[in-house]
């Protein structure tokens, strides 16, 4: 198939680059120019596994080409996805603003043969029906519309994409179903995945999948603080519950809280879009109080040990991105307690294994010295952050950073080491609902 896809963004470049691996005629729009000339040379311009090299191996075998002209990608496809950013707006609700400019853009170019055009930006309900007239009312002709939500997880993200639990379509069309079908079909060899639904109902199936992810996490988080106040182990609660199948082990990890793209953004989103329709969602409105808590939670638990302030203290982190395998910095934990305790006057050095060369690398805080390794960072620290759990954080040498730091202080915002082991290795050690 002939598939065009407007937008380079994490999405986009992802599903771009799968669908040429199966085998599709793709082309990559963007009117980024500095972007497409990167991507032309194979150059991703941001950290997800395997991603790179399946963007190299389908440019050399010409199936994946980029464009600064996205009239000339949807001309030359006959599906087409709008995978454009929805970045948060000041008053917390999506900017739909690039997904209204293409929708635009292909009206004057949708009038010869038939396209199937696809919304696969995380849009609120209804946002695919007002692309579908804006298409209409510039001139666009012989089309149908779908969505087709992304479920891809920053760090799994071709994984997911090539192995998926799901494949969602909203479409009142069984011919752009059958399209759908037809170039998802690679993708679903060991059993069918696809569930075809409503164009509204398939928009918020999105949101409402990550409004409950969150809700596991806040809900997971609050009750690690309520077992840390009545002397129990969060751990051994997580352990009982996960034993019911009716809840099963998936997000039932305290921490400092959740970050990123996606989740702040669109359980933020589901409130906005309910408030306009004159309803309370209470439940997502406490779900993202408690992750905002949750952040200051950490940020008590580290002050607390410097009763004189932080204005002579060095604080190591570890982790910069909102999670291990990605140089993803939006809403980071980490960026926020960062720029915290900058502002009381510590001293902060900080190692990540990616997010300091990634996209985003010019948010991270400029008073954050990068350090070269983890142990750089702990040199002469009076304290250390565990702000991501990436792997090679998981079994470090405790002697070393035990001899290095100035006081033997952790703050663990990812539970992830023991309690008990930290206190008999003479570390002061926080974590969060462990007795």
């Amino acid at each position: 198939m002939k598939v065009g896809i407007i937008g380079t963004g994490y999405v986009g470049l992802v599903t771009g680059a799968c669908l040429a691996d199966s085998g599709n005629s793709v082309v990559c729009a963007d009117i980024d120019v500095e972007k497409i000339a990167s991507l032309k040379k194979g150059t991703v311009p941001f950290y997800e596994p395997n991603l790179e090299d399946i963007v190299a191996k389908n440019i050399k075998d010409g199936r994946l080409t980029f464009s600064n002209e996205p009239e000339q990608a949807v001309l030359e496809s006959d599906t087409v996805f709008i995978a454009v950013g929805t970045p948060q707006s000041v008053n917390g609700e999506p900017d739909l603003g690039g997904v209204f400019d293409v929708a635009r853009m292909i009206g004057p170019v949708c009038g010869g043969d038939y396209k199937l055009i696809v919304t696969k930006s995380t849009v609120p309900p209804g946002t695919t029906e007002k692309v579908m007239g804006l298409v209409l009312e510039n001139g666009g002709k012989n089309f149908d519309m779908a969505s087709n939500p992304e479920f891809l997880k920053e760090g799994t993200a071709v994984k997911d994409f090539m192995s998926p639990d799901r494949i969602v379509i909203g479409t009142d069309s069984e011919k752009a179903e059958g399209i759908l079908r037809q170039l998802y079909l690679p993708y679903m060899r060991r059993g069918e995945r696809l569930i075809s639904i409503s164009i509204r109902s398939a928009e918020i199936a999105k949101y409402a999948s990550n409004a409950m992810l969150a809700t596991r996490i806040s809900f997971m988080n609050e009750m690690a603080v309520f077992c840390e106040k009545m002397g129990a182990s969060v751990s051994e609660v997580r352990s009982v519950m996960a034993a019911d199948e009716r809840i099963g082990d998936k997000f039932l990890y305290p921490g400092v809280g959740y970050g990123g793209s996606c989740l702040p953004k669109d359980i933020k989103a589901v409130i906005g879009a309910a408030r306009k329709q004159g309803f309370d969602m209470r439940i997502c409105s406490a779900v993202d109080e408690v992750n905002t808590l949750q952040h200051e939670i950490f940020l008590n638990k580290l002050k607390s040990q410097f009763p004189d302030g932080l204005g002579s203290v060095k604080i190591a982190f570890w982790g910069v991105s909102f999670k291990p395998n990605t140089d993803d910095i939006r809403e980071s934990p980490a960026i926020y307690i960062m720029n915290k305790v900058l502002s009381e006057g510590a001293e902060v050095s900080a190692h990540d294994p990616v997010a300091f060369d990634g996209a985003a690398k010019d948010f991270i805080p400029s008073g954050v010295k990068r350090a070269r390794g983890p142990y750089d960072a702990c040199e002469g620290a009076d304290a250390l952050f565990i702000s991501t759990e990436w792997n090679e954080y998981r079994q470090p040498d405790f002697g070393r950073i035990f001899s290095i730091m100035k006081s033997p202080v952790i703050v663990d915002g990812r539970n992830i080491y023991s309690p008990a082991e930290m206190k008999n290795m003479g570390f002061r050690y926080f974590c969060l609902g462990e007795a």
